[in-house]
């Protein structure tokens, strides 16, 4: 079983998108976590309405604080837009994906951003599965 911590700014789109994502295509197979160098108070609101019409609800998750301990607990991190401020810890692998900001986007870019994460998610659980079965 691998853990991957999603990481972006405010921990209120990209990276919330991808963790929920990640939780309905790896099945418990895997775990992850998602957290902000600079946590929002709430996910976006556009965000919330976006993964809602795919049946994902995330009006109850609050955006959470990206610690050294939560990043020590990963396996892989993925970073989208938080630059120098995610930590680097020695032995995590690493993937950077550039991905725009959904805040304040009309929904039809948000759905976008949305289904870019998904095939992303996808790729990578097929990928964290491969990883398993080679072991």
């Amino acid at each position: 079983m691998s853990r991957v911590l999603f990481v972006c700014l405010h921990n209120a789109g990209r990276s919330q998108m991808s963790q929920a994502w990640f939780e309905r295509t790896a099945k418990g197979r895997h775990e992850a976590r998602s957290a902000g160098t600079e946590p929002a108070v709430r996910v976006h609101t556009n965000v919330v309405a976006a993964m809602r019409e795919e049946g994902i609800d995330l009006d109850r998750r609050v955006p959470q604080l990206l610690t050294d301990e939560l990043a020590r607990w990963a396996d892989v991190v993925v970073t989208m837009g938080c630059g120098d401020a995610c930590p680097v810890i020695p032995g995590k692998r690493y993937i950077d994906w550039e991905l725009h900001d959904p805040s304040g986007l009309p929904i039809q870019d948000v759905r976008a951003i949305r289904d870019d994460i998904e095939s992303r998610v996808a790729a990578l659980v097929k990928d964290l599965d491969r990883a398993e079965i080679r072991g």
